[in-house]
């Protein structure tokens, strides 16, 4: 049982945004996409090329950046996530959540699969 003078905790209602933020740079690590338009396949000439080895991906990680941004959405309108805050507070802090996910997820788009475009 919640005790009334209990703090809630810092990441209450961010688990979804910082675990699956390191999940996408884990992911990006682990693919090693091309960062340097000389290193693309199609380097010197026309056409498209995808900045993964498995071009499949340029798919995948809009798809799994959705997700990310979806389950943060779902985080934020959990009544858990508002236990023992204030309404500012908690639409503070879930707009930063999702403005700074998508953020983040729209440089990542743009940097990685516009890099050997």
């Amino acid at each position: 049982m919640d005790e009334p003078g209990r703090r809630p905790s810092r990441l209450s209602g961010l688990w979804a945004a910082t675990v699956g933020g390191g999940a996408v740079v884990l992911l990006m690590v682990l693919l090693q996409p091309h960062l340097d338009p000389a290193k693309c396949p199609n380097a010197g000439g026309n056409g498209n090329a995808s900045a993964f080895s498995d071009p499949q991906w340029d798919f995948y990680l809009i798809a799994v950046l959705a997700g990310w941004l979806l389950s943060i959405v779902v985080e934020q309108l959990l009544p858990v996530t508002w236990r023992h805050r204030a309404r500012s507070d908690i639409a503070a802090r879930g707009l930063a959540a999702v403005l700074s996910a998508t953020g983040a997820s729209c440089v990542l788009i743009c940097s990685v699969l516009t890099v050997c475009r």
